[in-house]
């Protein structure tokens, strides 16, 4: 019986990129569901009720939730090629921490570049570029944090790409200036299909990121209101 493999996703969701990347890597065929994150479905909510968020990766009607879970759960499942973490303990060890280092750091030190303005989005923003400083002294000269082809942390960082135009537009500043090898470490992903047809372009990123900032400012406009009409 063939497999069933269905992602719930959301289109500008770098946690759902990590996924589409891992199963491309892998070859693995599957059918993509776009989630309302307004409206969740009954089956988002059926599937991961705790957390109630994409990305949900069905296999075989069974649910696996959290990206970088997921992301190892298809590194175990389809284990016959393009592994995503290295064979030697000490290097899977290694592999986890700084992908795990990812996930701890830049999607909410780099909400607050485009979502913030002032003192904390200064703050920010140089707390971001220390962050991507040391990521790109972890990947030293190598092609790839895994050496001569994509592993974990590569996977877990480069759908942060899609946001480089939106941070530098939002945050006033230029991250090829301050991570030329980074960037240059995110152009060779780009020529990958499994990380190109991922992607999202980063213009229609950045317009998303802009009215999700305006839905933002508004709401703290209607909650100071509020308090001062008490």
């Amino acid at each position: 019986m063939a497999e069933e493999v269905i992602l719930l996703d959301f289109w500008s969701s770098p946690f759902g990129m990590r996924v589409r990347i891992a199963l491309a890597e892998k070859g693995v065929e599957y059918e993509e569901r776009e989630e309302n994150l307004n409206n969740k479905s009954p089956l988002l909510l059926k599937m991961n009720p705790v957390h109630k968020q994409i990305p949900v990766l069905i296999h075989n009607g069974r649910p696996v939730c959290e990206s970088m879970i997921i992301v190892q759960y298809i590194d175990d499942v389809w284990n016959d090629r393009a592994p995503l973490l290295p064979s030697d303990p000490y290097q899977r060890a290694d592999a986890r921490f700084w992908a795990d280092y990812v996930d701890k750091k830049i999607y909410n030190i780099g909400k607050l570049v485009w979502i913030s303005e002032g003192a904390v989005q200064k703050a920010a923003k140089r707390e971001l570029l220390g962050c991507f400083k040391l990521l790109e002294k972890e990947l030293g000269d190598k092609c790839f944090f895994g050496g001569d082809r994509l592993n974990i942390v590569d996977v877990a960082l480069v759908p942060f790409y899609s946001w480089f135009y939106a941070l530098e537009a939002c945050g006033n500043f230029s991250i090829v200036a301050e991570c030329p090898h980074l960037v240059a470490w995110a152009k060779r992903c780009m020529e990958r299909p499994s990380v190109s047809k991922s992607l999202p372009d980063q213009y229609k990123v950045y317009t998303h990121l802009l009215e999700l900032r305006r839905e933002h400012v508004a709401r703290l406009g209607a909650q100071l209101q509020a308090q001062q009409a008490q």
